[in-house]
């Protein structure tokens, strides 16, 4: 009986630390050297690189504990995250979610489109809305793990769905959710749909 109460504790012990909660305060200062790219506050200028500002915090600490572990590959983060701790990218995390994020616009010449794709998917290819996880003004399901996706770059999203698509991204979980999706989707579907995100708030 004591064995079962110790191997219990240690195990809840274990899944305390490896689920810690972050600490947005003590995030801001080890959120430093994410600043050259992301923006001081989650918001980064350059298209290429993700706005991080209001991300959902599960999602957030994911993504660095892939980058970290190599099964997410993000090639710009190679050897960043390697003396940080579980606790430091849940800290990272916590304070990027805490930050609001800023909208971009949609081209006109695309948002139709791209409207269409997100709030009604290709039904007739299987392919469901983006509301349904990402919800329909893209705040994403933070509890759930979806991401917060409106405002996010054009550019930025373009990759993404392109690599889920053609398999250089497959850290979507076993269902491979993404990937499935964005199989559907043609180079102008993904313009449209990453340009109307862009502008999605």
């Amino acid at each position: 009986m004591n064995k079962l109460i110790v191997s219990l504790l240690l195990t809840l012990g274990i899944s305390g630390i490896a689920n810690a909660a972050g600490d947005a305060t003590a995030g801001q200062a080890k959120a430093a050297v994410c600043g050259a790219c992301h923006g001081p506050d989650g918001n980064s200028m350059a298209p290429n690189f993700p706005k991080l500002a209001g991300q959902g915090e599960r999602y957030l600490n994911k993504q660095l504990q892939d980058i970290k572990s190599g099964k997410r590959t993000v090639l710009e983060m190679t050897g960043l995250l390697t003396n940080l701790s579980d606790q430091d990218l849940a800290d990272i995390s916590a304070y990027f979610a805490s930050q609001k994020g800023s909208v971009g616009a949609a081209d006109p010449k695309v948002v139709a489109r791209g409207e269409e794709l997100f709030r009604g998917g290709k039904l007739d290819q299987g392919m469901p809305s983006c509301t349904g996880c990402h919800s329909p003004n893209g705040a994403g399901l933070a509890a759930a793990g979806f991401p917060h996706l409106g405002g996010q770059h054009a550019q930025y999203i373009a990759k993404q769905l392109t690599d889920f698509r053609e398999g250089a991204r497959t850290n979507d979980g076993d269902t491979k959710i993404m990937q499935g999706i964005a199989a559907k989707l043609s180079n102008k579907d993904i313009e449209a749909v990453s340009s109307y995100i862009q502008g999605l708030h």
